[in-house]
């Protein structure tokens, strides 16, 4: 089997992988820890190590890791997951110090609840009948009254990997409908 990097230079990496844990560090049991460890960090760091040397020896490029408002913010019954994206903003900023030298940038976008068919399958297997009154109260939690579509996620990271954003190295874009300045 042939590698991509055999084949074409590796412009872009974007890490955009998760899974989420509802609880507490108390009910959070070891397995359930590691597996949002395994996905939600080891498979960034996997991701970014296979990729870094390529992009060393080819000129630079662009890392894009996916964290989440939860690293920066304390949400109740997000033990796991908050620890996991917390160590994804530290990855993006001791990758982008390390690789300044070899013209790679790396920063990380930090959305808040963004409407996504998990959302709706959550809604649908934890609120059953309750779906639409859920889907309403979640909204309402941004200020700005409504999740994200992801399309406007999807633009962020497109400026963040592109040209126009050269100058953009080591940042953690919130993307959060005012969830971090805006709430109380």
């Amino acid at each position: 089997m042939q590698s991509v990097f055999e084949k074409e230079r590796v412009h872009i990496l974007v890490n955009n992988a998760g899974v989420a844990h509802i609880g507490k560090l108390e009910n959070t049991a070891e397995e359930d820890f590691d597996r949002i460890y395994r996905v939600n960090v080891k498979g960034f760091y996997n991701c970014m190590l296979a990729t870094v040397g390529h992009m060393k020896t080819h000129g630079g490029g662009v890392i894009l890791n996916m964290a989440s408002v939860a690293a920066s913010v304390g949400l109740a019954d997000r033990f796991a997951y908050s620890t996991s994206k917390g160590a994804v903003v530290a990855m993006t900023y001791s990758v982008a110090k390390d690789y300044l030298a070899h013209n790679i940038r790396c920063n990380c976008i930090s959305p808040a609840r963004v409407h996504t068919p998990f959302v709706d399958g959550y809604l649908r297997k934890n609120y059953p009948g309750r779906e639409q009154e859920m889907f309403q109260r979640l909204s309402q939690v941004q200020p700005i009254g409504r999740m994200a579509e992801p399309h406007e996620v999807a633009t962020l990271a497109l400026f963040l990997c592109s040209d126009e954003a050269g100058f953009i190295t080591g940042v953690d874009y919130p993307i959060d409908g005012g969830f971090l300045n805006l709430r109380g």
